[in-house]
């Protein structure tokens, strides 16, 4: 697929249980509200685990990031399904190189904002 600007690029994911066991083994975050469920049996997910759903997106279009900016809204819990958007606002070539710049939302299945924030970088 070759991008350009205006391209929304979309990827969605339910994360699970195992999903946050795995990733607090390999970050070592493991906030307590991490590894103890809520009354509804749910476990917080790590900021960074939800913020892999945009770095996806990246990764299938192979971009090198230079820049990536992260504001978390509001907390994911397991057995959610987040939505991410990516808009591409920038892909010019420059110096030998194409540069990238997207902005991205994540959404839960409510449509609650969950994660918005931007990247840039360089497609390899």
């Amino acid at each position: 697929m070759v991008l350009k600007v205006g391209d929304i690029i979309t990827f969605e994911r339910t994360f699970t249980v195992r999903d946050v066991e795995l990733f607090t083994e390999i970050s070592g975050d493991e906030g307590i509200h991490h590894i103890t469920p809520d009354e509804q049996g749910r476990l917080i997910i790590q900021g960074l685990l939800t913020a892999t759903l945009p770095t996806k997106i990246g990764g299938d279009n192979n971009v090198l990031a230079r820049t990536m900016n992260f504001e978390f809204l509001r907390p994911v819990f397991t057995e959610d399904t987040i939505i991410c958007e990516v808009k591409i606002e920038k892909f010019e070539k420059q110096d030998n190189r194409t540069h990238i710049t997207a902005f991205f939302i994540c959404k839960n299945q409510h449509e609650k904002e969950v994660l918005i924030g931007d990247f840039a970088g360089v497609i390899l």
